[in-house]
């Protein structure tokens, strides 16, 4: 026991070191696999400042350049962050698999090390990969993904797509947009709007990366066979890291355009097994319950009652029209009103979908509504399902009795009781309308002394409309005022004919804002970059926040008919565009 008690204080020191030190020292390379003829950048980053930096051997490898030191000083929020970093660039001697050994440093007067790393090098590549090429290192840093749920779907089965960018941590990406949207033809589609976007951390291809969700859709094959799903393509800036550092150490930054698409991906949809199969399918596809139910089952003749048809579930309830009710003739019904609660997440269609009949009994006495049944493919059981509903009996309490229960005869027994309106009756009349055969004079009649007078009265109304005119035209700023709204309303008058219909809109919308500003500024549609804008509008005296509102407007033009929108988002984007014009028609000089 006395052996081990320094042994054990020892660890103790030793644990309460580590705990507190809290030095982060690690290696980073450029990749982990590459060709006989690239190179490999490693990084040795530390979070403290030390001495004795031992790098490893490096065998396998030759050294082309480094060691680079490179020091980064920041203050945020009042604490210091500090990054000391030594790099080296090495060029394979083979392929193989290796392992870089540890790097050591002292840090306050203890060791650390770094964990060993290993790369894979193949083959030399077709063409040779420039590391310092930024946009080779774009094209290789930064990966647009398109995964797919299920590849063999059934018919009218749903499917998610989820679009993915990937980004390596070492580049950046500082903005993107979207040039060719996917119209995935043969399918029925739905985009779930993603509410943030936020980076998360993942793999790619076997590698840390960091990604955001740019887009989300749920798909409901319409055809058997195999279908393409047409590529997602973007616009991205990407910040990618230069050999050049700045005054801190820190490395330079150049911005990089590349295309991005996340590629093709065909589905092989299955059909609907043909065994099985009921006679009334109509198409259901998913999970379903199935009901019948009346809102009375006694009432008098004339009176209405509900009858509604109703399926909920999880399925294609978008996609399949409901079984229809069938009456006897002694009911009267009419034509069903449709009430559709559907919700659509990422899983899928959800919720109900219903039919709501009026049915008005004409006689007295017990009719039935007999069962109807409803079938749906099982998704779960990959089966076919066949609902049925109960009977339902109208119990009609006071009316008039059926013809054919009755004992009047034949002839009376085929009619049918008469519903009374307004307009099928001419009743008697009550009052006369007689012409006088009296010769009427047009002198001294209450016609001639109005046109008499006329010209008279229409003087003060002259001078008074005259007066006010003068005053309107001596108003200069409110000429203005008056003047841009009937400018905005003219150039958005057929942005306003769209409203509700979003692609149309935001494409006339867009239209009518370039318009305005070829006719205000003189330039072309080519010459217009929102750089271009904000510097044209300054010059013209413009105010900061007017032309910030006006480039806002044509970004969400660009957005907008790529993503969901609301009609109240439209009337909204409709008025601000308004206002931007007659603000800007009234500052500009």
């Amino acid at each position: 026991m006395k052996m081990l008690k320094p042994i054990f204080v020892c660890l103790m020191i030793l644990s309460s070191t580590s705990l507190f030190s809290q030095v982060k020292f690690e290696a980073k390379v450029s990749k982990k696999k590459l060709g006989i003829n690239e190179r490999l950048r490693i990084d040795f980053e530390m979070d403290k400042d030390g001495d004795n930096f031992n790098p490893p051997s490096f065998k396998n490898f030759a050294v082309i350049g480094g060691p680079n030191t490179s020091v980064s000083n920041s203050w945020v929020g009042g604490k210091r962050s500090y990054k000391k970093t030594y790099t080296y660039f090495l060029a394979p001697k083979k392929r193989g698999r290796f392992t870089i050994k540890q790097a050591t440093i002292e840090i306050e007067g203890n060791i650390y090390k770094t964990i060993p790393v290993t790369v894979e090098v193949t083959a030399a590549v077709s063409k040779p990969k420039d590391g310092n090429n930024a946009d080779y290192v774009a094209s290789e840093n930064v990966h647009l993904v398109a995964e797919v749920s299920k590849t063999k779907p059934y018919l009218n089965e749903p499917i998610t797509v989820v679009y993915k960018l990937y980004v390596h941590p070492s580049t950046g990406v500082s903005n993107w947009r979207e040039i060719d949207n996917p119209r995935y033809n043969d399918f029925w589609s739905q985009n779930i709007p993603v509410k943030a976007i936020k980076a998360e951390t993942g793999t790619f291809k076997g590698e840390e990366y960091r990604y955001v969700v740019l887009k989300r859709v749920v798909l409901y094959p319409q055809k058997i066979g195999k279908l393409d799903i047409e590529p997602l393509s973007l616009d991205i800036t990407v910040e990618v890291p230069t050999n050049r550092r700045d005054l801190f150490g820190s490395r330079i930054m150049t911005q990089v355009h590349k295309v991005v698409s996340a590629g093709s991906r065909t589905i092989n949809v299955k059909p609907l097994p043909e065994a099985g199969k009921p006679s009334d399918f109509t198409g259901a596809v998913g999970d379903f319950d199935f009901n019948v139910s009346a809102s009375k089952s006694q009432l008098d003749a004339s009176e209405s009652l509900q009858v509604k048809v109703e399926v909920s579930g999880k399925g294609n309830l978008k996609l399949f029209e409901l079984p229809e009710l069938t009456l006897p003739s002694s009911l009267e019904v009419y034509e069903p009103e449709k009430n559709d609660k559907i919700r659509t997440p990422l899983s899928g269609m959800q919720g109900t979908k219903s039919e709501s009949y009026t049915v008005v009994p004409q006689y007295k006495g017990k009719y039935p509504i007999p069962s109807i049944s409803f079938s749906y493919f099982d998704l779960n059981s990959k089966t076919y399902r066949r609902l049925n509903s109960d009977e339902i009996v109208i119990d009609v309490l006071d009316g008039p009795l059926n013809g054919s229960n009755s004992n009047t005869s034949s002839n009376t027994s085929t009619k049918q009781a008469v519903t009374l309106k307004g307009d099928q009756f001419a009743f008697i009349k009550t009052s006369t309308n007689f012409t006088s055969i009296k010769p009427k004079y047009f002198f001294k009649t209450t016609t001639f002394w109005a046109l008499l007078l006329t010209p008279f009265l229409a003087i003060p109304i002259a001078i008074v409309v005259r007066r006010k005119k003068a005053e309107r035209d001596a108003d200069v700023h409110g000429n203005r005022i008056r003047k841009a709204d009937r400018l905005a309303k003219k150039y958005l008058g057929e942005a306003k004919k769209a409203l509700g219909k979003k692609e149309a809109f935001y494409i006339a919308l867009e239209k009518a804002l370039h318009n305005y500003l070829k006719a205000k500024l003189a330039i072309e549609t080519s010459e217009m970059s929102k750089d271009k804008i904000k510097t044209l509008l300054s010059d013209r005296s413009v105010e900061q926040d007017v032309v910030g509102e006006f480039i806002s407007l044509l970004e969400s033009c660009e957005l907008a008919r790529y993503t969901p929108t609301t009609n109240v988002t439209m009337q909204q984007d409709y008025s601000r565009s308004a206002d931007a014009i007659s603000a800007i028609d009234r500052q500009i000089r």
